[in-house]
């Protein structure tokens, strides 16, 4: 993942995508938006990780 990644974009789309996954009338809409939000949680951790190896690796 790239550092440019805008980590408060992928927050705002997974919780956007709770929001839905609770509001979804159907259970396939409503595990199509959870696995968004799974998605995009993913994402935010592989940047955390991604963040952690930059700032421990000597430069």
């Amino acid at each position: 993942m790239s550092l440019e990644t805008d980590v408060n974009y992928l927050l705002h789309r997974q919780q956007m995508s709770l929001l839905r996954a609770q509001a979804a009338r159907s259970v396939e809409g409503r595990t199509a938006y959870e696995e968004l939000a799974r998605g995009y949680s993913d994402r935010v951790a592989a940047y955390a990780r991604e963040n952690r190896r930059a700032a421990f690796t000597p430069h």
